[in-house]
């Protein structure tokens, strides 16, 4: 469920927060062990880049969890950010909901 009125939490924080500090692993050892670089983690785990469907996929097999579990974040992130944007609500708002014909 997308919260409704904030944007969802960035998957990189997630990464960042719930895996590396607790396991104590600084972003650079991280990035050398998932062969990626240092900036591009650093960068996702700050905000400040989407997390791709490769580095998702490369996450997923460092943390031992999927490739879906860090795409579902990302697209929440995304979705939530756009829908509290003012273009979301603006288009949004003249959207008309499908109902069925009768027959």
């Amino acid at each position: 469920m997308l919260p409704k009125n904030r944007v969802s939490t960035h998957p990189g924080e997630i990464l960042l927060e719930e895996f590396l500090k607790p396991m104590g692993i600084s972003i650079t050892k991280a990035a050398t062990a998932m062969g990626i670089h240092r900036v591009i983690l650093s960068d996702t785990c700050h905000g400040r880049r989407d997390m791709s469907p490769r580095v998702c996929a490369i996450v997923a097999k460092a943390t031992n969890t999927t490739v879906e579990f860090w795409l579902g974040l990302q697209s929440g992130h995304d979705a939530s950010k756009y829908m509290l944007s003012q273009d979301g609500k603006t288009e949004l708002s003249k959207v008309k909901k499908l109902e069925a014909t009768a027959k």
